[in-house]
């Protein structure tokens, strides 16, 4: 049976309400929001088991100096569907697996930025990306530091996993919130080879839906298959340019292992409207102020 879902419709002029049962708080915005928030702190970010990929290696600690939003939940063709309206962007094919509350595919990397984009202007807040897939501060300028981009984005790979792994209230569990792949994703062996309705599926330890399978998301970060070997360990982004961006959670035609919290999956970047999959979806981030 499906659970539920908690939404809100929330002011421009409302800094923040209660969000869900505890203290979570909603970013502000007048549309129709599934969010939760994640509290920063330390995790072994990478394949843990000694059975994942060279790209999900090594393990090592990593920490979120930060809070951030993610959405419950990938955006859906119902959410979608208000911006393609107002800007007069063509609604994606739904491959006739139906549209409503399925996460919406064949959304390029930047078609999902201009998403982005498009809601922190509804909501008065500065944009998160340029017109190139870089992460811009308030001002417009370039930067690395995800503690000063302010606007709806896509999630980084660190906060991506972070959060699949139920931040500080993690279990440990192999996928989003449990060691039985068929708990909490969709893939090749149960899905029907198509998209399922969001939040069919047991959430994770936060609350969160679908990070495990139905369709890979969107990340910010640019691909680099060795990006572990360097990278930084505080807050870590990638925003070297590779010509590929970052997925993660797998989708409904992919195997076990790239359903995992840890697993590491990249698609070309090429423009705003290119390179859209009927495998790839995404979902909303916003760091806390």
């Amino acid at each position: 049976m499906k659970k539920p879902r908690v939404s809100f419709l929330v002011a421009i002029s409302i800094v923040s309400i209660i969000f869900m049962e505890g203290c979570h708080l909603l970013p502000p915005s007048h549309f129709m929001m599934d969010m939760v928030l994640v509290e920063g702190g330390a995790y072994v970010m990478g394949d843990t088991t000694g059975d994942g990929k060279d790209s999900e290696k090594p393990a090592h600690e990593v920490f979120i100096s930060y809070d951030f939003w993610i959405g419950t939940h990938e955006v859906t063709y119902d959410e979608y569907a208000a911006f393609c309206n107002e800007e007069g962007v063509h609604l994606p094919w739904d491959s006739n697996w139906g549209k409503g509350e399925r996460p919406v595919i064949r959304v390029s990397w930047g078609g999902a930025a201009k998403y982005c984009n498009w809601l922190s202007e509804k909501s008065l807040l500065p944009k998160a990306y340029d017109n190139s897939g870089n992460l811009v501060d308030r001002f417009g300028n370039i930067t690395t530091d995800i503690t000063k981009v302010l606007g709806y984005r896509l999630p980084t790979e660190a906060e991506w996993e972070y959060a699949a792994r139920g931040g500080i209230i993690s279990t440990g569990t192999l996928y989003a919130g449990s060691n039985n792949v068929d708990d909490v994703g969709w893939y090749y062996y149960n899905s029907g080879q198509k998209t399922s309705i969001v939040c069919m599926k047991m959430p994770n330890e936060l609350g969160i839906y679908d990070m495990s399978g139905n369709v890979h998301e969107w990340c910010s970060d640019w691909w680099d298959e060795q990006y572990y070997d360097n990278s930084t360990t505080v807050n870590p982004y990638n925003g070297a340019d590779s010509g590929f961006k970052s997925m993660r959670g797998g989708s409904f035609i992919d195997n076990a292992h790239s359903l995992s919290v840890f697993s590491r999956g990249h698609s070309l970047y090429e423009g705003i409207y290119n390179c859209a999959h009927p495998n790839i979806g995404f979902r909303i981030c916003r760091s806390k102020p």
